[in-house]
C-alpha cells in the first residue's frame, strides 16, 4: 500500500459510525430528555470522526461536515439551554448539502461524482442528473425537518428523525438505482 492510498473501511463499521450516534441519540431522548441526548450524540459523532479517521487516516467529508454542524448547534443548545438549536440542525445540514450540490452544478462540478467515483461510474450527464435529484432531495428534507419540529412535540421530532429520515433516505437512494443502471459507464480495463 503506498502513502497516498487510504485503506477501505468496513462497510458495517462505516454503517455503524454513521448510524450509532443517531441510535444513541434516541436511546438517551427517551430515557434521560433532549438535553442530555445533544451532549450524548454530539461525544458520539466525535468518537466516530476520530475512529473513523484512526483506521483511514482519512477525515470523510461529509461526516466531518455534519460533525462540525453537529457540534456548533448542539453546543448552542446546551450553553443556552434551548432545544431548538438541535432542532434546526438537520434544516441547515440538509439545505447546506443541497446548496453545495446545487453549486456544484452551476460550476460544472458534480460532487457526488466526486465522492463517489469509486463506488459508481457514471457518465456526466448520469452524474448531474444524480446530484441534481440528490440537491433537491436535501432541500426537500430540509423542509421537512421544518415541519415536522414546528409541528411536533420533541420526542415525536426525534422519533421521525430516526424512522422518518433514514427510512426516507434509503428509499430514495434505492429509487436511484435505474437512472445508475441507465448512466452506468462500462469499467476501465486495468493494464
Amino acid at each position: 500500500m503506498t502513502a497516498t492510498t487510504k485503506p477501505p473501511l468496513n462497510p458495517y463499521l462505516k454503517l455503524a459510525f454513521d448510524l450509532g450516534p443517531l441510535i444513541l441519540f434516541f436511546v438517551a431522548n427517551s430515557r434521560y430528555g433532549i438535553f442530555v441526548a445533544t451532549a450524548a450524540f454530539m461525544a458520539a459523532v466525535i468518537v466516530a470522526l476520530l475512529a473513523s479517521y484512526v483506521l483511514t487516516r482519512a477525515l470523510p467529508v461529509m461526516p466531518a461536515v455534519t460533525a462540525i454542524i453537529v457540534l456548533v448547534f448542539g453546543g448552542l443548545t446546551l450553553v443556552l439551554h434551548n432545544d431548538v438549536f438541535i432542532k434546526i440542525k438537520p434544516t441547515i445540514l440538509y439545505a447546506l448539502f443541497g446548496a453545495v450540490l446545487l453549486g456544484g452544478l452551476v460550476f460544472g462540478k458534480s460532487f457526488l461524482g466526486v465522492l463517489f467515483d469509486t463506488l459508481f461510474q457514471l457518465t456526466d450527464e448520469g452524474w448531474r442528473k444524480l446530484t441534481l435529484r440528490w440537491a433537491i432531495f436535501f432541500f426537500a428534507l430540509a423542509v421537512l425537518n421544518e415541519i415536522v419540529w414546528r409541528n411536533t412535540s420533541t420526542n415525536v421530532w426525534v422519533d421521525f428523525k430516526v424512522f422518518g429520515f433514514l427510512p426516507l433516505t434509503i428509499v430514495f437512494g434505492a429509487l436511484q438505482y435505474p437512472l445508475l443502471q441507465k448512466y452506468a459507464t462500462a469499467p476501465v480495463a486495468e493494464k
